[in-house]
């Protein structure tokens, strides 16, 4: 059977009222475009009617196909399950609630596979969330991933996303990591990244199941992707370098304060003891944090070294 010309993977929680009127919606556009697709709605532990709503659905939809979680596990585990199944050469990921619109998709699409992207972002540039707890912060959130990860999108965390399939099926999304799939994609060697203008809709069903916590965990794990990527698989560079520099200042300012001693003894100057200057225990405190670092740096080389990752690259092509 061949691929479908695209794949539309839908993580859920709780959204049993949306859910016929965005299948619906999505086959209006993708009859429209005439292609081939697939729905892959993925439920992540709802405690309403939402899989019942989904198995009904798929037995009057062939496009349709679902995955149940037994908990919330998060959406990054959702997205992880929908990106193993994809089929589709374009894949697509959307929320659930109505926020994003699949008159997009022809857009994102032609932007695929006609203009060369990897990964095409939306770009909710005129939000309809509250400015307070949604809109200020996003800016804020936005701002600081673009300066750390070098990508210039707007709305990195916006769920309408578009993505040649190839890059989902060669990166790994876990823990919370789907706000930075762009980033995951572009350190997977895919770096042609865009992206494209959406109508942001108000939510028509239920409530929204983010809170402003999402903001802190983001940077949080903004700042753990970006170590990840920059020292994974060469922890000494960090680790190693840093433990030298501490080292040696402490080693430096001990000499110091003990040359000075020394040399206020032998003029015969009052001096105080080195155990009563502040500084010594600075010093002190740096020799060990330096000597903890670089055995830091050094336990995680040989972790780095055994793992069964360590060889593993992204071929562009060979022949």
């Amino acid at each position: 059977m061949p691929a479908p010309d695209i794949s539309i993977i839908i993580p859920l929680f709780n959204e049993e009222e949306s859910l016929p009127e965005l299948t619906a919606w999505i086959g209006r556009v993708a009859a429209g475009q005439g292609w081939s697709y697939e729905i892959i709605m993925v439920d992540d532990g709802s405690t309403d009617g939402s899989w019942s709503v989904i198995r009904h659905l798929s037995e009057t939809d062939a496009h349709i196909s679902g995955i149940r979680f037994r908990r919330n596990y998060g959406k990054s585990a959702a997205l992880y399950h929908g990106f193993d199944r994809a089929q589709g050469e374009v894949v697509f990921t959307m929320d659930a609630d109505l926020q994003d619109s699949p008159d997009e998709l022809p857009a994102m699409y032609k932007m695929i596979k006609e203009d060369g992207y990897d990964v095409v972002s939306g770009w909710k540039q005129h939000r309809l969330d509250n400015k307070l707890t949604k809109n200020l912060p996003s800016k804020l959130y936005n701002a600081t991933a673009r300066r750390v990860t070098g990508i210039k999108l707007h709305d990195m965390n916006c769920g309408l996303k578009a993505y040649r399939n190839e890059v989902v099926k060669s990166i790994e999304v876990y823990g919370e990591m789907h706000r930075y799939i762009p980033y995951l994609a572009k350190n997977a060697g895919y770096t042609k990244i865009g992206e494209h203008p959406v109508h942001h809709q108000k939510r028509k069903y239920g409530q929204s199941k983010f809170g402003i916590e999402r903001f802190f965990n983001g940077f949080l794990d903004l700042m753990s992707l970006w170590f990840l990527s920059t020292f994974g698989k060469k922890p000494m560079h960090f680790f190693g370098t840093s433990g030298i520099l501490m080292f040696v200042a402490g080693f430096v300012m001990a000499i110091w304060i003990i040359a000075a001693k020394l040399v206020h003894q032998a003029q015969g100057i009052k001096y105080r003891a080195v155990t009563d200057q502040p500084l010594f225990y600075f010093a002190l405190l740096a020799v060990v944090l330096g000597a903890m670092f670089f055995l830091a740096g050094f336990i995680g080389e040989m972790i780095s070294r055994s793992s069964s990752e360590r060889n593993r690259y992204n071929i562009r092509e060979q022949f």
